[in-house]
This record gives C-alpha cells, sequence and structure tokens, in this order.
C-alpha cells in the first residue's frame, strides 16, 4: 500500500471516529438536557423559594419573593414559576435566571395557583372569605378576569385539555368546577371536611380531591363523586404520578404520605413522611415524589420504585408547596428519531406537535 492511500484510509478513520465521538455527545448532551429538572419550594417563613437540583438533591439558588408564599405554578415550557404571597401580589420567576421578572397585583391571601396546559393564563384563588379566583394573562402579566367561586378557594388544578379547572373550597365544603373558556362556574360538588387541594389524572377522567377527612374521588365526565377513599388522618395534599396508576397523598397528622392505586382506589402502602408534610410534586419521569414537611424545613425524596424516602433537602422556614419544572424539548433535534415518544408532560402525538412546542417556547 503507498502512503497516500495508507494516508487516505486513516484519515477516513479518523474521521469515522470523530463523527462517532460527535454523535456520541449530542446524544449525551440530549439525554442530559431530557434527564435535568428542577424543583421549586415556596418557604412561607422567610418569604423565600428554593430551587432544588433534583439530580443532585442540592439547593442551588434562593429567590426573595412576597410575603408568606404558598402556591406555586411551574409553565408547560418550563421557563416560568408563579408564586401566590399572602400579600397582595404574584411573584413571577424566570426559571433561567431564578430571579423575579415581574409582579401581579391582585389581592389578599392568595394560596392556590394553576396554569393552562397551553401556557397562556394562570388561575389564582383569593383564600378570603369573599372568595375569587383570579385568571392572569401569562404574555402581559397582567389580570384578566376574576370569578366568584364561594367561600374560601384553595387548591387549584386544570384538565389536561385546559377546558375546566377544579377548586377546592375550604369554607364551603364544595369543589367549583369552572369552564376556562367562558370563565364561570359551571358546577359544585360537595365533597365534605375542608378540602384545600386537588389533583386531575393525566387523562382527564376525575379529580382527586383530600378534605381533611378522606380523598374524594370525581368523576369529570359527570362531576359527581364515584368514590371516597380512606388514606389516613388529615389528608391535605396530593400529587398523581405521569402514568396515572398512583396518587400520593400527604397526612398531616400522622406525617405519612398514603400511596393510593388509582385502578382500585385503594392504599396500597404508607410512607413515613417526616414532621407535618404539606406539599407533593412527582417527577416528569414518574420515579421521584417529593414532599414538604413544613415543620422541620426538609423536603424529602420517596422512591416510587420501592416507596421508601432515599434523601432529604433542607430549604427554607416552613417549606409549604413545590412544583417540578417539566421534561420539555428545547431544541429540535430532541423531537427526531422518536424523541417526541420521550416526553410526558407534555405528551406530543408525534413529530410535529413536538417541533411546533419547540418553536412556540423559543417566540
Amino acid at each position: 500500500m503507498n502512503f497516500p492511500q495508507q494516508f487516505s484510509r486513516l484519515a477516513s478513520r479518523a474521521a469515522i471516529r470523530k463523527v462517532t465521538l460527535a454523535l456520541f455527545l449530542v446524544v449525551l448532551r440530549a439525554s442530559a438536557t431530557l434527564a435535568q429538572t428542577t424543583a421549586y419550594v415556596t418557604n412561607a417563613l422567610d418569604n423565600t423559594v428554593s430551587v432544588i437540583d433534583t439530580n443532585t438533591n442540592t439547593v442551588t439558588a434562593t429567590i426573595p419573593v412576597g410575603s408568606f408564599p404558598v402556591g406555586i405554578a411551574i409553565t408547560p415550557n418550563g421557563t416560568r414559576a408563579y408564586v401566590a404571597n399572602s400579600a397582595p401580589y404574584v411573584s413571577v420567576i424566570d426559571t433561567a435566571t431564578n430571579t423575579v421578572v415581574a409582579t401581579v397585583r391582585i389581592g389578599q391571601s392568595l394560596l392556590g395557583v394553576a396554569v393552562t396546559p397551553n401556557g397562556d393564563f394562570v388561575y389564582v384563588s383569593h383564600g378570603n372569605i369573599t372568595g375569587n379566583v383570579s385568571v392572569i394573562d401569562t404574555k402581559k402579566n397582567t389580570v384578566v378576569t376574576t370569578i366568584p367561586v364561594g367561600l374560601q378557594p384553595f387548591g387549584i388544578a386544570i384538565t389536561p385539555n385546559g377546558s375546566r379547572a377544579y377548586v377546592a373550597d375550604t369554607s364551603s365544603r364544595n369543589v367549583w368546577v369552572i369552564d376556562t373558556k367562558t370563565n364561570t362556574v359551571i358546577a359544585a360538588v360537595p365533597v365534605g371536611g375542608s378540602p384545600q387541594s386537588v389533583a386531575v389524572t393525566p387523562d382527564g377522567g376525575f379529580a382527586y380531591v383530600p378534605n381533611g377527612i378522606n380523598v374524594s374521588v370525581i368523576d369529570t365526565g359527570t362531576n359527581t363523586i364515584t368514590a371516597i377513599v380512606s388514606v389516613g388522618p388529615a389528608p391535605f395534599a396530593i400529587a398523581i404520578t405521569p402514568d396515572g396508576a398512583s396518587a400520593y397523598v400527604a397526612n398531616q397528622i400522622e406525617n405519612t404520605v398514603a400511596v393510593l392505586a388509582t385502578a382500585s382506589n385503594t392504599v396500597v402502602t404508607t410512607v413515613p413522611a417526616g414532621f407535618y408534610p404539606f406539599g407533593v410534586a412527582v417527577n416528569p419521569n414518574g420515579d421521584s415524589v417529593y414532599v414538604t414537611n413544613f415543620n422541620s424545613h426538609l423536603v424529602l425524596v420517596i422512591s416510587t420504585a420501592t416507596n421508601t424516602v432515599t434523601a432529604s433537602v433542607r430549604v427554607g422556614a416552613g417549606p409549604y408547596s413545590i412544583a417540578v419544572t417539566p421534561q420539555v424539548p428545547i431544541d429540535m433535534d430532541q423531537c427526531k428519531n422518536d424523541g417526541w415518544k420521550t416526553f410526558t408532560n407534555p405528551a406530543f402525538r408525534n413529530q410535529g406537535d413536538c417541533v411546533s412546542f419547540v418553536n412556540r417556547i423559543h417566540q
């Protein structure tokens, strides 16, 4: 073999190795990006939000917000977190810089927060005795309407198709159903007790409502209660796994989290969960549940595979609510080669849906 031929072959092999390495690094970077999620925790007693890197379970930032922050929700594209303060405004956090970039003045005793699936609107409950829910336009960060909903609205959940908002009202003992197209109340579902939170299954079929006594299960098609589940004393907060198979319910008096199988609406196990568990959230791939401990200033991490506590993270004083950033595609390449199938929140029907989502978040 002469020198030019040998050089050409070596160069070709080197080029192949270089391309292979480049592809590996692209895949590695994409995998790292997809695996990266962040949890945001409202610390009610020190007026801050703690930011937790869920890969390392360490606090990476602490963000000053308003007085006594309670509810928190993150937009579907993961770029903004909305925090309800008991002072008369909502703090808007840019998740890229972890700074407050806007405040939306609403009223006193703000409690629950939920974002519509398209990210266009935020629903915020007023926990006073003349209850209302305010609707914020996320493009302008201004209130576009206020909806009377009863006495003391608290937790809010919006159906996956965005057509309904379910609002737990602690004083009237109802769950109010809002038509998000008209922003009017279309139903009231009596659940008893003192309902303070609500979660809707990923398929939109059911709303689960802890009411301080048990958990009421509402059929969203008929807005009637189809089951009542005993989960332990003083059930307060709830979160449902992305596959809809399990609900995790924080019981404040016995300091546990009950694991409820949604297919049978039965409790399959309970997990010791620290001291006064308040908020619950599940990460997008469903392998971990995060539970705030109001009195111990910790966030506990529960493995859904074993239903045991695997880590604890010290945050600020009085951690109340918690929300986890969605696992969303950030560029076109993550939509290709069936990559669109790996996303669950939001889920896509095809690659085109995924590409359209990427285009929207970069507008």
